[in-house]
């Protein structure tokens, strides 16, 4: 990245090696003919991500309409990385979810999260940003 440029492409690698680093993202699903996002604590398992999940809007979502989107974000003073994954999710039979356990995914929360949801990733995208924010430059005259 350079002045003239302050916006980088990420290599498909590059943004599952980001992934990969993270937990937390936001999940974008269809319910019916609303369209709602939430946050998620995630796993990469190859080229798939998991998550958990209990009964309700996620695994309903699933069900009826398996689109979704995912975005993963990080910033400090410096520099912001954003992945997005467009793909489809599907509820892991009972036989397929010991993929869980291999890898480190477990509920941030104390609820119980039986379902296992699997992400096939059909597009990942990502970039990084060379932030300037010349407003925290600015120094306040005495």
């Amino acid at each position: 990245m350079s002045e003239e440029n302050p916006v980088t492409v990420m290599t498909t690698e590059e943004c599952w090696e980001f992934l990969g680093t993270r937990e937390f993202g936001h999940l974008a699903f269809h319910l019916a003919d609303q369209v709602h996002i939430t946050p998620i604590n995630y796993a990469v398992d190859g080229d798939t991500l998991l998550f958990r999940t209990a009964e309700g809007s996620k695994l309903l979502a699933v069900v009826m309409n398996p689109d979704i989107a995912f975005e993963v974000d990080q910033y400090d003073e410096h520099q912001a990385t954003s992945v997005i994954i467009r793909g489809t999710a599907r509820e892991l039979e009972e036989d397929e979810e010991h993929r869980a356990e291999n890898v480190p995914l477990r509920p941030w929360v104390p609820t119980l999260k039986y379902n296992v949801v699997e992400i096939r990733v059909s597009e990942i995208s990502g970039r990084r940003f060379e932030l300037s924010r010349p407003w925290t430059h600015i120094t306040p005259e005495s």
